[in-house]
Formats: structure tokens, C-alpha cells, sequence
């Protein structure tokens, strides 16, 4: 009985929490068909409530068209989505593109074929797709070795093929695989076993170079082997070729974010500004490469492998690991936000991932395996946090401190919470509750410079005092020594010694 007692009295308490706080009490973790975590100070898994959850599943079987259902989406390999939530879909195995509403439950129309000079076109394999900000579509038609571009009604605007320069190889195939294009009909497009970098495409489809090419490092006895082996050696040497990227997208502000698959792990992504320099912020711990701890089973050890990367707002941006099945969530700083998804049957669960999208607030998962569309809506977890981040890459720090003390009380150990208070309190001039809150968020270079301020003020607030002790010091050192050889201290010392001695016998007589 004082068990069902106190069991019940500990659930009342669980709810009045709840009603007072305003906070759902999440329970949706055990019925995940994956775990929620994230990466602390130290680089360990911490688990944390799931930011996102699967909302549900679109296949291609379940859409019809015209009264007629499409059939199975076969190989879908990209998708991308226009300001007003209409999506694009390429339908690989099916040469077509399927474009649906923002929900992806309705289908406003499919394209297999275009007028090209007056005969019928279409496509080989379309591999990626873009929207513009024309809405022109962007189609990368893989095994026709060509870029084409659609008008809004269908029409083709143009075509890009047969890219020529000197800085292409002889014999080079044009195999393109992804594709976006800026606000200034730029195209960038990620082409097979071009490592070299990014293929940059002027509007009228001139290839003008390449665009983010990504350094190999060598190690000084390296250079100095190729220098002194012979060619025959070199032959059989590893080949130094750069890393190849595996997708790409454009913030409003024209900076492109392109994945790419790291061996090393430390960096599956980048933000690359007009000149081609990666101008993206590592965080504290200086990866972005996703899974900070790559032991596990043979089939998924290793780093993370980055297939493709959405830029959403507020400098939030999304990659997906096609290893792992798993969505990493970066902030403008480079700090890892949340982690979710995983490999599997269930929804939610992918087997071999391919794109990803924003549409709406809600995160969009294309797997080509599946052949099907994932659709994942913040809980209030992830709703806070991305409201947190958002106000804080606006500037208003002090406006997020609401924010993420609720963030705290579904995930007290939320390092990120932490460190946003403290850097407010750090903000507004609270040193002492912003070295607090620093420390508990490993924020080590914000608390040192909120301790070097506190540090500053307290001299500054205490200067009198502070030099007032220290001018009766310096005094008292210098009469010292010249007071005891006059003889002018030690009677003193001796007339305290002796009334010391006094109360002593006094009290062995009194026992």
C-alpha cells in the first residue's frame, strides 16, 4: 500500500511539473526507432531528448496522378524544394522527375520529356535536381552528360554539356550529380570523379573553373620520398587526389555548403564564400564530421560519411550520413546542436540515405534503398533549441535566456544552454552568473574572458581598500624592524605574553 502511495504521489508530482512549467514530459523516446544523443565537453555520447521525430512516410505506390498511381519511386537519388514548399524529386530508375505538393502526399505533375528543337527529349538517369529563385528547374541528366534547364512550364530554356578548358583532362566525361545554382543562375555542380572541385557553370553554360578544390596534406617525409624515388616507385606509391564532394547547397546570402566524404572524419562539410575559401566555424571541439566515436560493429565503424547537406535558417544546417542513417544539426558557431535517425527497417530508419531537405520546418530524407520520402517535425525539444539559436545568430542573447532554461529542464546537461545564459549574463555585465553558467557549459574561452572582467571590476569597485591595506602594510614593514631595536615592540610582546600566562595558571588552579 505505502508503495502504490508513493508511486502515486510521485506521478502527481511529475504532472503539476508539467502544468507549471508548460513543458510536455516526453515519453516518445521508447517507441523511437532510434536513440537521441549528442557529444559533450569531453567527446562523450551524452543522451538527450529526440529534437525530431518521424511524422510519416511517403512512397511512390501510395501517390496517384491523374487518377492513376505512379508506381514505386526506383533509385531516387535527389530532391529539392521551391520557397513555396513544392518539391522535386528525381526519379533515377524511372527518368523522370516527379514534382509534389509541400506535404509530398499529392502529385502536381511528372516530367519524363521536353521539346528539344522541336522533337521530343528525355532524360538518362537524372541524377540531381535545383530550383532556382526563377523558378527554372535544374536537372542533372547524368548519363546524357549534360545539365538541362527547364522553364516553370516545361519549356527548355537551355543546356549545359561538353564542358570544355584547359584544366580538363583529355577524354573527360561530363557525368554531372548534383546541382544547385545561385541567385545569379550560377550552376555548381558536383560531377562524377571530379576531385579537382566543384564545376562552376557561367549562365550562358560556360564552364569557367572549379570552385572549393579541397587540399591534401602531406607530410614532409612524403615530399621528400617522391623526390628521391624513382617513377616506378611513385607508380606504386598511394595516390595524394583530394576529396570528392557529394553534395551542395546555397544560403540566401550566396555562400554554398558542400559535403564531402572525410577518411579522417574531422570535416564532412564546408562553407565556401564567393572567392572558394572554406569560411565555415569548427566549434569548440573542432570537428564536423559527425560521430565523434567511430568504434563499433564491422559494417558501420569508421567515420561518418557525409552524403549530402541543407542549409535551413538562422545558420542551421543539416548533414546526412549515409553510414550511420544519422542527421547531424550544425549551428553557425559549428557547434553540434542534435543528432538523430539510424539504420533500419522502421520508419524513421533508413538503409541507405541520399538527400536531404528543409521544407516547412520539417527536415525531409530521401532513401534510395527504400525509395521513399521521411518526413521528421521538431518536438518541443528541438523547437526550443532552434528558436534559441535563431535569436542568438539575430544578436538577441538576452531574449534566448527564457529559451534555454527551458531547454535545461528537459536536458539539464544541455552544454549549449549553458554556455548561451552565460554568454547573456556575459552580455548584460553579470560575470559572477555568467562564469557559472560558462563553467558548466565547458565554455573555457568565454569564462575566461567573464573571470578577466569580474576580475577588473572587483579591482576597480575595491581600489581604496585595496590600497589602504597596502599602504598600512608597506608602513608597518618599514617601523618595524626599527620599533623592535628600539626595544618598543618586545615589551609589548612580553606583557601579552605574560597575561597569556596569567590566565593559564588561573585556569589549571580553577580545575
Amino acid at each position: 500500500m505505502r508503495k502504490n502511495a508513493f508511486k502515486k504521489l510521485i506521478l502527481a508530482m511529475v504532472s503539476v511539473a508539467v502544468i507549471v512549467t508548460g513543458i510536455p514530459a516526453y515519453s516518445e523516446a521508447s517507441s523511437l526507432p532510434y536513440q537521441a544523443y549528442n557529444y559533450n565537453y569531453w567527446e562523450d555520447i551524452v543522451y538527450t531528448p529526440a529534437a525530431y521525430e518521424p511524422d510519416y512516410v511517403v512512397a511512390g505506390l501510395s501517390l496517384k496522378y491523374n487518377g492513376e498511381s505512379i508506381g514505386n519511386f526506383v533509385n531516387p537519388q535527389d530532391l529539392c524544394a521551391a520557397d513555396d514548399g513544392t518539391i522535386y524529386l528525381a526519379d533515377t530508375g524511372n527518368n523522370r522527375i516527379v514534382v509534389l505538393d509541400s506535404t509530398a502526399k499529392r502529385v502536381l505533375k511528372t516530367i519524363d520529356s521536353f521539346k528539344n528543337e522541336g522533337k521530343d527529349d528525355t532524360f538518362n538517369q537524372p541524377f540531381g535536381v535545383a530550383i532556382s529563385e526563377k523558378n527554372q528547374l535544374y536537372v542533372a541528366d547524368s548519363q546524357n552528360h549534360r545539365i538541362v534547364v527547364l522553364n516553370e512550364d516545361g519549356s527548355l530554356a537551355r543546356i549545359v554539356d561538353n564542358p570544355t578548358a584547359e584544366v580538363l583532362e583529355a577524354g573527360f566525361v561530363f557525368v554531372p550529380l548534383k546541382v544547385t545554382v545561385d541567385y545569379a543562375d550560377r550552376i555548381y555542380c558536383v560531377a562524377q570523379n571530379m576531385f579537382e572541385g566543384i564545376m562552376v557553370f557561367e549562365t550562358n553554360g560556360e564552364f569557367t573553373g572549379f570552385f572549393g578544390t579541397i587540399s591534401v596534406d602531406i607530410t614532409l617525409w612524403e615530399k621528400f620520398w617522391r623526390r628521391i624515388a624513382s617513377k616506378e616507385e611513385r607508380a606504386k606509391s598511394q595516390l595524394f587526389i583530394p576529396t570528392e564532394f557529394t553534395g551542395v547547397d546555397i544560403d540566401p546570402d550566396g555562400f554554398v555548403y558542400a559535403s564531402n566524404v572525410d577518411p579522417n572524419g574531422l570535416q564532412g562539410v564546408r562553407r565556401l564564400n564567393p572567392r572558394g575559401e572554406d569560411v565555415i566555424k569548427k566549434g569548440s571541439n573542432d570537428n564536423l564530421g559527425g560521430d565523434l566515436q567511430i568504434s563499433g560493429s564491422t559494417d558501420y565503424a569508421g567515420p561518418s560519411q557525409f552524403t549530402d547537406v541543407v542549409y535551413r535558417y538562422s545558420g542551421i544546417y543539416s548533414c546526412l550520413d549515409r553510414k550511420r542513417g544519422r542527421v547531424f544539426t550544425y549551428d553557425h558557431e559549428g557547434n553540434l546542436l542534435y543528432i538523430f535517425g539510424g539504420i533500419g527497417q522502421q520508419d524513421g530508419n533508413f538503409q541507405f540515405p541520399v538527400a536531404i531537405e528543409n521544407v516547412g520546418g520539417d527536415i525531409v530524407v530521401l532513401d534510395g534503398n527504400k525509395a521513399n520520402i521521411t518526413y521528421f517535425k521538431e518536438t518541443e525539444y528541438g523547437r526550443l533549441i532552434n528558436d534559441a539559436v535563431s535569436l542568438r545568430y539575430d544578436g538577441d542573447e538576452t531574449q534566448a535566456v527564457p529559451i534555454w532554461q527551458q531547454v535545461l529542464l528537459l536536458d539539464e546537461n544541455n552544454e549549449l544552454a549553458n554556455t548561451g545564459i552565460g554568454k547573456a549574463y556575459l552580455t548584460s555585465g553579470d560575470y559572477v552568473q555568467a562564469m557559472k553558467y560558462l563553467r558548466l557549459g565547458m565554455a573555457r574561452s568565454y569564462y575566461s574572458v567573464a573571470f578577466k572582467r569580474y576580475r577588473n571590476d572587483y579591482l576597480t569597485a575595491h581600489a581604496n581598500v585595496i590600497l589602504t591595506v597596502i599602504l598600512i602594510l608597506a608602513v608597518f614593514l618599514y617601523a618595524y624592524p626599527r620599533l623592535k631595536k628600539k626595544g618598543i615592540i618586545k615589551p609589548l610582546f612580553n606583557k601579552a605574553e605574560k597575561r597569556n600566562s596569567k590566565a593559564d595558571n588561573k585556569g589549571e588552579e580553577d580545575a
